[in-house]
């Protein structure tokens, strides 16, 4: 069947339900996925103009490669799967585009060829290819994870085993995965001498996305790693705080309510998980021909407005804990921001919001 998305049209193989499973892999529901994809291609072209060569690392059907090529990327599609690799030369031919589709081990071609831009979108986990792809990319590496179960802490030993980190399932599950990753990444990266700026992260629809801009040397290296520490969270009164270092030194009772129920989690990712101005002008490169530009930009202007704080809270989670009924957001936010609080809305939700005042200073910051 033939899909039509962000300007061009591609092959994909017949759907079955919402996404369409044959031999090649190809997922509807993906497409935010992919126009932002093409939105931060074009931003970090008028970034680094020297940028040219980009790596499809798990192409299938090819359509996010064919896209690349749309907009002037020098493009290789890579799979596996000698029916995929074929969907994409297709592909490629049916757009007028230019494009070389590989059948190749991903990790095999990263490890012996060198590009500029390289995107990882594996089903589940990243991590096996993580190596790979920081040994030799210049520029940019894009990842994206599915296995958000792992990450967030619902699934913890799985969690533990792929990421090397202990992650926990708190009201901020979603968050916590996206710091797991990065920290994982970040630690990646720095075997191969390379420090990583995230430019834009998200997670949605039970996957995140991070678009990692790489910096060679040890010392940036080093400062990547002085980006990791660890989380503590009471869950008896959802307190919580963080600590920079490799090492965990959890308080043995939780400094707000005294309980004894402190989560430790880390190492994860501490700073910035985007850069706004970087994000304000991706938001700028989301165009009308994108079938979810609606979507894209609502979810760019939150990420650019987020404050750069390592947990988030949820309104609504709040108001339970204190018996409370919970007040429109705006307002919310107002309060906190007339008591002398920074404080933002969060992508990860309708009533999330970061701020550094603490569970107490917010309740009576927002009291009624």
């Amino acid at each position: 069947m033939n899909v039509r998305e962000g300007g061009i049209e591609v092959e994909v193989p017949e759907q079955e339900g919402d996404a369409i499973i044959d031999d090649v892999f190809f997922n509807p529901v993906q497409e935010l996925n992919r126009d932002l994809t093409v939105a931060v291609l074009r931003t970090y072209r008028d970034r680094e103009p020297r940028a040219e060569y980009y790596l499809d690392a798990m192409a299938a059907s090819g359509i996010r490669g064919v896209r690349a090529a749309a907009n002037d990327w020098n493009v290789t599609c890579a799979d596996i799967d000698p029916d995929a690799i074929e969907l994409c030369r297709e592909n490629f031919e049916r757009n007028d585009l230019p494009g070389e589709a590989v059948h190749r081990n991903a990790n095999a071609l990263m490890h012996e060829e060198v590009f500029d831009v390289v995107d990882i979108d594996p089903f589940g986990t990243p991590i096996p290819f993580a190596d790979a792809a920081f040994a030799n990319t210049r520029d940019l590496v894009c990842v994206t994870a599915t296995d958000t179960a792992p990450l967030c802490g619902a699934h913890f030993h799985s969690g533990v085993r792929k990421y090397s980190a202990v992650p926990r399932n708190t009201d901020y599950h979603a968050e916590m995965g996206v710091r797991i990753l990065l920290s994982a990444l970040a630690r990646t990266a720095a075997r191969y001498d390379k420090g990583v700026t995230p430019l834009l992260t998200h997670a949605t629809s039970h996957y995140v996305r991070t678009y990692l801009e790489l910096d060679e040397g040890a010392t940036t290296a080093n400062g990547a790693i002085d980006e990791l520490g660890h989380l503590y969270h009471c869950e008896d009164c959802l307190h919580r705080d963080h600590e920079y270092g490799l090492i965990a030194d959890p308080p043995e009772t939780c400094p707000a309510c005294e309980g004894n129920r402190v989560l430790t989690a880390g190492p994860v990712w501490l700073g910035p998980t985007h850069d706004a101005d970087f994000v304000d002008v991706v938001r700028e490169n989301v165009t009308e021909e994108m079938g979810t530009a609606k979507k894209a930009n609502k979810l760019l202007t939150q990420l650019s407005g987020e404050l750069h704080r390592p947990t988030h809270y949820d309104q609504h989670r709040l108001c339970k804990e204190w018996t409370r009924s919970a007040s429109g957001m705006d307002e919310f936010l107002e309060r906190l921001r007339d008591a002398g609080y920074d404080a933002s809305r969060t992508h990860y939700g309708g009533t999330t919001f970061k701020t550094p005042a603490s569970v107490a200073e917010i309740r009576a910051a927002t009291r009624p």
